[in-house]
């Protein structure tokens, strides 16, 4: 097994004073001597936050957009203009266009035209399926959505006009192998954390899950949801979690009661080994 270490180039709030914040996500995964960079946040911050930490964005091996949405993807254009030759893994829906509803506006949130050039130019590997970035790492490529009792949370279009909802079929989710158990990083998990938690369980044969870490997208949740997915984490005995971005104060809150010290609260600069 490979040692695993990640790191939070960007979020929501700050681990260490210094950084730089913004509604974004942006992981550094070290995987024995490989390195993912998976989600890109929404702006160039994360070169500064990269250079603060240390972290040589030019060692990068590869990179996973989580899903289409501004605040994952909005970083990628700088990212690959530091000298890297990087596979880019992302969910052939990534690229649609984006669009959520406040009242009757419709307010653009997909990709920049810069991010889809910069994905041109490195000859991205499309992801509906599972697919194995290194031997240990994988990303679950389209995950199927089962239950009853999750949705993409919000509401969400591919049209100006709402006639189009987004499933967000482009929501994918990393797993890992560590020496502790298995690792599941998510984006935002609009494909629902369950959903996410039970396919990736299906595919690794896994009944248990170590840490689960990312963004949740439980902000619009209802309690009972909420009470779903602590179940089901407690259900795969995981031993570390990590609520982040859009997770929601409420979710992260019960979150934090039900786990106590397994329940780490962590922001741009936050690190956690495995």
């Amino acid at each position: 097994m490979q040692n695993v270490r990640i790191t939070i180039l960007i979020e929501n709030t700050a681990y260490q004073a210094s950084l730089k914040t913004e509604h974004g996500l942006s992981l550094w995964i070290e995987y024995g001597n490989k390195k993912i960079l998976f989600d890109t946040g929404q702006s160039d911050s994360i070169l500064y936050n990269a250079k603060t930490l240390g972290i040589d964005l030019a060692r990068i091996n590869a990179i996973v957009l989580s899903h289409g949405h501004y605040d994952h993807t909005g970083g990628l254009h700088s990212v690959i203009n530091v000298p890297s030759e990087v596979k880019v893994y992302l969910h052939p829906a990534a690229t649609e266009p984006k669009y959520s509803r406040k009242a009757s506006e419709a307010r653009y949130i997909g990709m920049s035209d810069t991010a889809k050039i910069a994905i041109q130019n490195c000859l991205p590997t499309w992801t509906a399926r599972p697919v194995q970035i290194f031997p240990g790492i994988s990303v679950s490529g389209q995950v199927p959505r089962i239950n009853d009792y999750e949705d993409v949370g919000g509401a969400f279009f591919n049209d100006v006009i709402f006639q189009k909802p987004d499933q967000l079929l482009d929501d994918q989710s990393l797993f890992i192998e560590s020496s502790k158990g298995l690792i599941v990083v998510f984006g935002c998990a609009h494909a629902g954390v369950v959903n996410t938690l039970d396919y990736i369980s299906k595919l690794t044969g896994e009944k248990n899950i170590y840490a689960a870490i990312g963004g949740m997208h439980l902000i619009n949740a209802s309690q009972i949801r909420i009470e779903h997915t602590i179940g089901v984490f407690k259900k795969y005995q995981i031993q570390k979690v990590i609520p982040l971005h859009c997770t929601g104060r409420k979710a992260i809150d019960d979150m934090k009661s039900a786990f106590n010290e397994k329940c780490l609260l962590l922001g741009s600069g936050g690190q956690i080994s495995f």
